[in-house]
């Protein structure tokens, strides 16, 4: 029995099956979509390891037709639990400027989640179509962080060409990329915009309860040709919530830091254990009260440092 290996991407994952797209110039035969299906080694289950969309990995196929195997799960850049995703180089955060109502408290959970992780936070506002001004005071909080965004419509394509153009620019270090927001936001409706040709599926939401419904069940990659090169880019399940007790973060030292208005002010404050919501002489406060830093990300701040405070790290590990 001869057996071949080739390294590619798992593009995603389900009940134990995965599909992995061998990388270019792979000698290996895949099915209509360009993936091999293949089974994961009982030794990654062991070792309480679970192959991700995104990972890099190394498999094996014999020619006595049996199942290909994941044989090796190449070093992570990054990980992330919910969504679960590997080797992300960009996090595209959608904002619903109305529709449901914008949540900027989860929508800063996921920058800092981001940040915290090495991935690129870009900030998208939905449904510019529906409430202009809402989307331009959502945008000019962002900007004022320091972070790349883009007001649209993924409804009308008003301002899709601006944010692709920015994908353009990106797509060298662009590889993995994923959408994430609450439900609703109109994420797998801007993707169809983007990517015409990967016809997603897409939700409305209710009128009675303004909540999103479930559309994406499981985070899947899709590769996609972005300028001259090839990316891949995630859909990811919506948010209705993101929880600190169930998401892999940063504790209460490390929260500043994912806060890139907060980090060049470290070790500015009066105090050394400064906890930036209350002391005086603290440098961030100073930058809130003169408006060089948005009062809503300060207060998002001061609530995510509520819920570490809640479930601490060595809670998380019972």
């Amino acid at each position: 029995m001869n057996v071949k290996a080739f390294n590619g991407i798992i593009i995603s994952g389900i009940g134990g099956l995965y599909r992995v797209r061998p990388l270019a110039g792979s000698d290996i035969s895949t099915g209509e979509d360009g993936t091999v299906a293949c089974r994961a080694r009982g030794v990654f289950r062991h070792d309480g390891i679970s192959p991700l969309p995104g990972d890099s990995v190394t498999c094996i196929l014999s020619d006595d037709g049996g199942e290909a195997v994941i044989d090796e799960i190449n070093e992570r850049k990054n990980s992330l639990i919910r969504p679960a995703l590997a080797n992300l180089s960009h996090l595209f955060i959608v904002i619903p400027a109305t529709k449901p109502k914008p949540d900027l408290l989860t929508a800063d959970k996921l920058v800092s989640a981001a940040e915290d992780k090495g991935i690129e936070p870009v900030i998208v506002i939905t449904k510019e179509d529906l409430d202009e001004d809402e989307c331009e005071r959502i945008a000019a909080i962002y900007r004022l962080g320091g972070f790349s965004v883009f007001s649209l419509s993924g409804h009308t394509g008003d301002g899709v060409s601006e944010l692709l153009s920015y994908m353009e620019k990106e797509a060298e270090s662009c590889l993995c990329a994923a959408f994430a927001g609450v439900s609703g936001a109109g994420k797998s409706t801007l993707m169809a915009k983007l990517f015409p040709g990967l016809s997603l599926k897409t939700g409305e939401v209710s009128r009675k309860i303004q909540r999103g419904k479930h559309t994406t069940r499981h985070a899947e990659l899709y590769p996609v040709t972005v300028g001259e090169s090839t990316c891949f880019i995630a859909d990811t399940p919506g948010f209705s919530m993101l929880d600190f007790a169930r998401f892999n973060f940063t504790d209460r030292e490390g929260l500043p830091y994912t806060f890139r208005e907060f980090a060049p002010l470290m070790g500015e404050c009066r105090y050394t254990k400064c906890t930036h919501t209350k002391e005086e002489g603290c440098a961030v406060l100073e930058k809130v009260k003169s408006n060089e830093i948005s009062k809503n990300r300060h207060d998002s701040y001061i609530a995510m440092l509520e819920e570490i405070t809640k479930n601490p790290p060595w809670k998380k590990k019972q």
